[in-house]
Formats: C-alpha cells, structure tokens, sequence
C-alpha cells in the first residue's frame, strides 16, 4: 500500500504502525509517531492498523545544541 511517511511517498506491506517500525528500523526510544496529524503513544502501535494513503510524520530525538 502507498503512505506518506514526512513528505515522502512510500510503499510498505505492514499492517501496523509497530510492522512499518521494524520496517524502518526505528529505534526503541526517542521516537514520536503521528498518523494523519494525531499522535500515537508507543503502546498503541501494535493495534494501530495502517491504511492506504495514510500520511505518517516520524519524528526523532536529538542530543546536541
């Protein structure tokens, strides 16, 4: 299925947002996840389904200044 993940039109065969991280090789913290503009809490990711055109913005901490 096709998703916008930050702008960039991709296509993915997950079923969840917790596959699409696997997928993506997120690392297991410092990792924010909306899906259509609404933030999903980590412990939703495996019940939080993926649908076709979903728009996703993946966000990740940085240490620095």
């Amino acid at each position: 299925m096709k998703i916008t993940i930050n702008n960039k039109e991709n296509d993915t065969q997950s079923v969840n947002l917790s596959q699409l991280a696997d997928e993506l090789a997120l690392p297991a913290n410092g990792v924010a996840v909306a899906i259509n503009n609404k933030m999903v809490p980590r412990t939703d990711w495996e019940s939080t389904t993926l649908a076709e055109n979903d728009s996703i913005v993946i966000i990740k901490a940085a240490c620095g200044g």
